[in-house]
């Protein structure tokens, strides 16, 4: 952390300035496997545990937790793969999950027979290893050979091995690559694009690579040939293979990040690599039909940020500079594109409007593009699930808060869906009913929020969770949580997400809005959301208890500082909260573009006035946070979490901590180990709200 930061720009904005000058008592606890620190961890985990795990309500959370996640008639999460359909289980018997496979046919039926591609169970059993699987990327058009992402222990760095689906086995000899952050794309039976850390200082400030190299069958990984070459400065270099209907590739992409949310596309050639004309804020969606499909989050020309839009791709490959792009969709101002995807000969757009999610097909014939509207659920979450270039068939889930989760398999090219499967009611939802209402933030904008609440209220209102997260343009609509009915609306309890600025429900503006200098308009919004949860009589302040995880644990930690009296629990899990520091530590660097860099005096200024841990203080009444994370975080450090409870320790304020030593930031990768996770949460919820 820079020292020469300008005293008057701090003057009455720190709690404790002295952290700025690295006089952190608590550095030490950022030494992840540090002696010392695992002993403190160590300490106050069994002290957690004592007061948690002792509880009554304890085991049967768990249980029922845990029946909730390993339930064999969940919905078996689809992906097309080779003429047929993939889904990654896990239950009991097969905490670490098995990949496997089946027809399109099969998977459809009410009882599908499925056949093993890979255990990872048996894997780590026979390696004496600690394996968590971290998804493929098949071969087009076979999806024969596919390359295996393993992670040790759940942390984004993952061992990429090259398995054969037909043999079930890896290829002996074959592509393999050590652990590390890395990406690695097919352009060939035999040869591999590899982004890595290919030694030499040739990862980012963030720790992602940004030299990419083409890797041959045979060859040693050292001699791999140079292809693209980013900056350090960078967060990160990655390949976008653009593949048509038959899995040829027609072209490769590069994605140079240039910040978290700025990018440069550049077209590998024979030659020097291509810049594109595309703005600094976009992203690459979708290639079919020769059409590269991309948004904008910035306006461009004579488009407004949020549109989608399409290049020929021929048209750029002769000449970027004199290529015209052509308009799909500009969403309104209460619109937004949740997703995108593409099908053989189809466009698929998920789009949402107030928080309601809808599907639309797009297809081009004699240049002029057309649209249909799948008929699903209306007032849902929708959500493509599956698509897959080789024909026209896709996957929609729909769901809502007490509307259990339901697949729809799609044909693209008749615009028509099919319900295939339905998950059974996990809990009673005939005692809640779905209301969304609007308040005023501080600065007069319109914020919505849902609440799911019991039918009759008591008087005083009812034990209530308000989750948030207002970040990174990451949307919080709707959804079934089968774990928050059984554990907690079953119990008379209140559910509500805040749909504060930061998120993505209403497109780029609404995200953007509270980048940098503007964070405080977020945590505005969630006490707004808050306050006006009291005003209405659904609850009170003393039964109020707030969840935000990873940037949520930014708002969650910040909302204990600057309205400890709006609430009385909160669950604070794998969170940023040293926002003088984050940067320093793995990943952060990356997302300087959302929250600014502190070794800026002027971004420092602006950090300092709301940054969790430098702005607790004596005098305040805190409610009592139950503080989470996981030792095996590589994308948020578990040193945040650590230091804000040991500061919370020195200064008297009771608290509690509990470190999970395998999961990575995730921490939802293993059934049993997740089961207990949400039976801690909600013990202390209940202790903190309805005791």
């Amino acid at each position: 952390m820079r020292t020469l930061l300008a005293a008057s720009l701090l003057t009455g904005v720190l709690a404790a300035p002295a952290a700025l000058a690295g006089e952190d008592p608590f550095l030490w606890l950022e030494e992840v496997q540090g002696k010392k620190a695992l002993e403190w961890v160590q300490a106050q985990n069994a002290r957690t545990l004592a007061v948690l795990e002792k509880d009554p309500r304890f085991e049967p959370f768990r249980t029922e937790a845990l029946a909730l996640l390993t339930a064999t008639d969940r919905i078996p999460t689809p992906s097309f793969r080779a003429g047929g359909v993939d889904n990654f289980w896990q239950d009991q018997k097969n905490p670490r999950g098995v990949w496997r496979h089946t027809s399109l046919d099969g998977y459809a039926s009410a009882s599908p027979q499925w056949e093993t591609v890979l255990d990872i169970d048996a894997l780590s059993k026979a390696e004496g290893a600690n394996w968590f699987f971290k998804g493929d990327t098949c071969l087009a058009p076979e999806d024969r050979l596919c390359l295996v992402r393993l992670s040790n222990g759940g942390k984004d760095a993952v061992e990429v091995r090259e398995l054969d689906t037909t043999t079930r086995r890896f290829v002996d000899g074959g592509f393999r690559l050590p652990e590390g952050k890395q990406t690695a794309e097919w352009l060939d039976a035999d040869t591999l694009l590899v982004g890595r850390d290919w030694g030499g200082d040739t990862l980012t400030e963030s720790g992602y690579p940004f030299v990419l190299k083409r890797w041959k069958r045979g060859e040693p990984l050292d001699k791999a040939h140079e292809v693209f070459r980013g900056e350090k400065a960078d967060v990160s270099s990655s390949p976008i293979t653009l593949r048509d209907a038959e899995g040829h590739v027609q072209a490769v992409v590069v994605n140079r990040a240039v910040t978290f949310f700025e990018s440069e596309y550049w077209l590998l050639t024979d030659g020097k690599p291509v810049r594109l004309p595309f703005p600094r804020k976009a992203t690459i969606q979708a290639y079919v039909d020769g059409q590269l499909v991309f948004t904008i989050e910035e306006d461009w020309g004579l488009f407004k940020q949020g549109a989608l839009l399409a290049y020929p791709l021929t048209a750029l490959q002769a000449d970027p500079a004199t290529a015209k792009p052509t308009l799909l969709l500009q969403p309104g101002a209460r619109q937004s594109i949740e997703g995108v995807a593409s099908t053989r000969n189809s466009l698929l757009v998920n789009v949402y409007e107030d928080v309601k999610g809808a599907v639309d097909v797009y297809t081009r014939a004699n240049g002029r593009w057309s649209k249909k509207r799948l008929a699903l659920p209306k007032n849902a979450s929708v959500a493509i699930t599956a698509a897959s270039s080789g024909h026209d068939k896709l996957f929609v889930e729909s769901q809502s808060f007490l509307e259990p989760t339901a697949l729809w398999l799609g044909d693209a090219a008749a615009a028509k869906v099919r319900k295939v499967k339905a998950l059974p009611a996990r809990f009673n939802a005939k005692t809640h009913k779905v209301e969304q209402f609007w308040v005023k933030s501080k600065d007069g904008t319109k914020i919505p929020y849902f609440v799911v609440r019991p039918k009759t209220l008591k008087a005083g209102g009812a034990p209530t969770i308000v989750y948030g997260y207002g970040g990174f343009q990451v949307s919080k609509p709707p959804v079934y949580l089968p774990e928050v009915g059984k554990l907690w609306l079953e119990r008379g309890g209140v559910y509500v997400i805040a749909n504060i600025r930061g998120g993505g429900e209403f497109g780029p503006r609404w995200h953007q809005a509270v980048l940098r200098e503007n964070r405080q308009k977020a945590f505005d919004d969630f006490a707004a959301v808050m306050g006006d949860v009291v005003r209405r009589g659904l609850s009170s302040p003393r039964r109020i208890g707030i969840y935000g995880r990873s940037n949520g644990g930014v708002l969650t930690s910040v909302s204990m500082t600057q309205h400890p009296e709006l609430f009385n629990a909160a669950v604070i899990e794998s969170p940023l909260i040293d926002m003088l520091r984050y940067h320093k530590l793995p990943a952060g660097a990356s997302w300087v573009g959302e929250y600014g860099n502190p070794d800026v005096a002027e971004d420092a200024a602006f950090i300092a006035k709301y940054s969790a841990y430098q702005n607790l203080k004596a005098g305040p009444r805190y409610p009592k946070p139950y503080i989470t994370t996981n030792t095996k975080d590589d994308r948020v450090h578990p040193g945040h979490a650590r230091k804000f409870a040991a500061k919370l320790e020195a200064m008297g304020v009771p608290y509690l901590y509990y470190e999970n030593t395998d999961g990575g930031h995730s921490n939802d990768a293993d059934p049993v180990m997740n089961a207990r996770r949400w039976a801690l949460h909600y013990v202390y919820l209940a202790q903190q709200l309805m005791d």
